[in-house]
């Protein structure tokens, strides 16, 4: 049976080698957001012949024709998460790097009356919030002596995983 990613390349036209229905079908499969390394190791346990640049090469044809957006979670490493998710954003839990995905119809709104308010109508917009769960920050200060009741839990000076400035250049289309 055809994955959903397999049928999203036959619409547009991507020819379809064996080692890339076997991408597209582990990208279908998947319900968190791998980078190139991880979906590397679940295409090979499936067919070990199947190459790291083979799937380097697919992720990034998949990503130019649209079908897969990178992420950033503040690892250091591009994940993809497939365009026929819907729009939605991330939480991420910086203590476990859980990516947790949601939709509110509220903060859409709030995007929308921004850009309005500075002039633009919005295009799109993507939220990607780092947090930490309430339970843990409530064990951190009960470890510290207090009740996270009772008082605020003091500043965590550890470092937390940040999302790094990205300045986009122009994709080159071209031969160089």
């Amino acid at each position: 049976m055809e994955s959903r990613i397999e049928r999203m390349c036959v619409e547009l036209g991507l020819k379809m080698t064996g080692q890339r229905r076997l991408i597209a079908r582990v990208l279908s499969e998947a319900t968190d957001h791998p980078d190139v390394e991880e979906l590397y190791r679940r295409a090979a346990a499936i067919d070990p012949k199947v190459s790291i640049a083979t799937v380097y090469r697919t992720v990034r044809l998949l990503e130019e024709k649209g079908i897969l957006e990178r992420r950033d979670f503040g690892e250091g490493r591009a994940r993809y998460d497939p365009t026929d998710r819907g729009h939605h954003h991330h939480l991420i839990d910086v203590d476990t790097g859980k990516v947790i995905e949601f939709a509110d119809e509220g903060f859409e709104r709030m995007a929308r009356e921004i850009a309005e308010r500075l002039g633009f109508a919005l295009a799109s917009s993507r939220l990607q919030l780092f947090g930490r769960r309430i339970a843990a920050v409530a064990e951190t200060a009960a470890a510290r002596g207090g009740s996270a009741a009772r008082r605020p839990a003091e500043p965590d000076r550890s470092p937390a995983p940040r999302p790094r400035a990205r300045h986009m250049a122009p994709r080159r289309t071209g031969p160089a």
